[in-house]
């Protein structure tokens, strides 16, 4: 039997299993098995606690930042292992926290290895904020059909960590439409594949000083999810861009599962990214995973 924990951040929802010493490391069928709705406990992906010393991928965390004690083994339902998840980072540190893993007191943050290098987790006013590093523009602007839409849009492609590509609609009622359960098509398809966000500014688009803009998400080797934590900072990203010199610095995120703070802000290297929004423990248990 292994011990198990299940949590979210804005609905976007993981199953958190305790390895501190590498010594189970999960096979793609195992995960698929962990996340199936049906037969399973159900989840968008698998988080495994690790320390950065315990696993092969974390050698170059630790080459990074010598304090990068724990890694974020995350796998997308599908058994894939993926790059990074802003979602998935906030519940990380918090069960960290919760099992006395680590500490983290206000003002200071924790470096968190991931396939996409180490990031850096702060608390926030809603729960925790994650320093998502630097981003930029990469992919093009591919096509994007989806089920729902007429016709082919534009999209914008983006990379934090993990790529994304981003897609203006016209209105609510045309988000809302859309079928996200299959896989949209991108022409050109990306090698690896792509997160995809449909997203629709809001009006006005800017309110005290806040952009607002409204998400929906197809996450690959997952399907539609109620949240993804990058994906909201791409979609930020994107209609800023869009948006042009005078746009805002500080976006708020309407997600299906709720609600995300993203910020931009110079650091030495370029301009990073953050995130912020909650993390939540739902409930623990045992799974045999024979």
């Amino acid at each position: 039997m292994v011990a198990f924990t299940k949590g979210h951040g804005t609905g976007n929802d993981f199953v958190i299993i305790e390895d501190v010493n590498g010594e189970n490391d999960l096979t793609a069928t195992q995960v698929q098995a962990l996340c199936d709705r049906n037969f399973g406990i159900g989840a968008d992906g698998v988080l495994r606690v690790v320390r950065s010393a315990a696993i092969d991928e974390g050698a170059a965390s630790l080459a990074e930042e010598p304090d990068a004690e724990w890694f974020m083994d995350y796998r997308n339902a599908d058994g894939s292992p993926a790059q990074m998840c802003g979602n998935g980072i906030r519940v990380f540190v918090h069960y960290l926290l919760r099992a006395g893993l680590a500490t983290l007191e206000p003002g200071s943050t924790v470096p968190i290895g991931t396939r996409a290098g180490v990031r850096d987790v702060m608390r926030s006013e809603t729960g925790y904020q994650v320093d998502l590093g630097r981003w930029h523009l990469a992919g093009g602007e591919p096509l994007a059909r989806a089920a729902g839409l007429s016709i082919a849009r534009p999209g914008l492609g983006l990379d934090l960590g993990n790529p994304h590509v981003v897609v203006a609609l016209a209105s609510d009622e045309e988000l809302d439409s859309l079928d996200l359960n299959p896989s949209p098509l991108l022409e050109p398809a990306p090698v690896g594949g792509a997160n995809v966000e449909f997203v629709v500014p809001g009006e006005p688009l800017v309110r005290d000083g806040i952009g607002r803009v409204r998400m929906r998400v197809h996450e690959r080797g997952v399907g539609e999810t109620l949240s993804c934590g990058t994906g909201a900072a791409a979609t930020a990203l994107a209609v800023r861009h869009w948006a042009g010199t005078r746009a805002p610095d500080q976006w708020r995120v309407e997600v299906p599962g709720g609600v995300l703070g993203v910020r931009m802000f110079a650091a030495e290297e370029g301009e990073h990214v953050g995130l912020s929004g909650p993390a939540q423990l739902v409930y623990r248990g045992e799974i045999d995973l024979a």
